[in-house]
């Protein structure tokens, strides 16, 4: 069974940086797409950027690109999932959740929540302006 658990969550001001990673156990099998999704209260959850773990290729969302950046870093039994985040803005308030999911997809249908069954318990980012 696929366990995700996040961490790393705090508050900044705007402009400044985060770094929030995601503990992935229970990867039996190759290429998954690990994927970090964020919600803000009243609105959907949104896909920030999705990874896949074997060509190690990042799609992000519009709305981070060239100021997020995903990474992977493979253990024999532990996956880490990174996100640093730079240049943050009070936009990016949100709860940040990671995923993982085993489908045959790309990364732009990897950015879709339904596409995802595993999930973490998330983890909160406040930016104050």
């Amino acid at each position: 069974q696929v366990r995700l658990v996040e961490s790393g969550g705090g508050s900044v001001q705007a402009g400044g940086s985060l770094n929030i990673s995601c503990s992935v156990s229970g990867l039996a099998r190759t290429g998954y797409w690990l994927t970090w999704f964020r919600q803000s209260p009243g609105l959907g959850r949104e896909g920030v950027v999705s990874t896949h773990i074997i060509t190690r290729r990042s799609t992000y969302a519009d709305s981070v690109r060239g100021r997020f950046t995903a990474s992977v870093d493979r253990g024999v039994t532990l996956t880490t999932l990174y996100l640093q985040m730079n240049n943050l803005k009070p936009e990016d308030t949100a709860t940040y959740y990671c995923a993982a999911s085993i489908r045959g997809m790309d990364g732009t249908q990897a950015l879709k929540s339904q596409n995802y069954d595993d999930w973490g318990q998330g983890t909160q980012v406040a930016v104050s302006s």
